[in-house]
Parts: structure tokens; C-alpha cells; sequence
């Protein structure tokens, strides 16, 4: 039973280290385009020199623009606490709940790899 294990064998890290290697990479990629999006990298045209009176889409703009950087700030996050799970792995404690010291379900960790808490834990927060 999966329970009496105190942790993961080295070959179920390494299967969870190449989920979190493909996690972040998809994670970088989004975050570059994300942060291409607020920075303006892609766009050399003249929108910001025209004098065409176009507050509303100007509104809209900033909106979205700020919308990115939340979006490019929970990203940086993502990929933290991924890079994190990864050094866990190292230290051979990866899938260990902070809080009950059990085995976090295999399933669980697939589906979120960067979790610290099993599901039993979360739902007593």
C-alpha cells in the first residue's frame, strides 16, 4: 500500500521530475509571450504616435495590459514553485505533505506537481 511508503523510489521521482521539466518549459514559453504582449516587443508600428482620438481603445489597452502583468506575475509563481517541487525531488522529499507527512497521491501530484499539501490537509484549511 502506498501509505506505509515514506516516499517516492528514485525511478516515480524521476518520471515526476520529467512532468515538471515539461511543466516549466511550457510555463517559460507562455510567459514569454505574455510579457511580449505587455512590453510591446512585437509591435514597431506607429499606434502611439497617431493623433486619432481613441480613448476608449487607449482604456482598453491599459486594461489589458495590466491584465498580462497579473497573469505574467501568477506565472513567475508557477514556475518558482515548480522549480522548487524540482529541488524536492533532489532532496528526495518530494511528495511528502507538509502538514500530515504522508505520501501526497500520485494522481494528485500528476495533476498539480508542485503541491506540498495532501488532499486531506487542504481540505482541513
Amino acid at each position: 500500500m502506498a501509505e506505509s511508503k515514506l516516499r517516492y523510489s528514485d525511478e516515480e521521482l524521476q518520471e515526476f521530475k520529467e512532468i515538471i521539466e515539461q511543466k516549466i518549459a511550457r510555463a517559460q514559453e507562455d510567459l514569454e509571450l505574455l510579457e511580449s504582449s505587455y512590453k510591446n516587443d512585437a509591435n514597431n508600428g506607429t499606434d502611439d504616435t497617431s493623433p486619432s482620438f481613441k480613448s476608449f481603445d487607449e482604456g482598453s489597452d491599459v486594461m489589458s495590459k495590466e491584465a498580462n502583468v497579473q497573469l505574467a506575475i501568477r506565472q513567475e509563481k508557477f514556475i518558482r514553485d515548480l522549480k522548487n517541487a524540482l529541488l524536492r525531488i533532489e532532496n528526495k522529499t518530494y511528495g511528502i505533505c507538509r502538514v500530515t507527512k504522508k505520501l501526497i497521491q500520485k494522481e494528485r501530484l500528476k495533476l498539480v506537481p508542485h503541491a506540498t499539501l495532501s488532499i486531506e490537509a487542504k481540505r482541513k484549511q
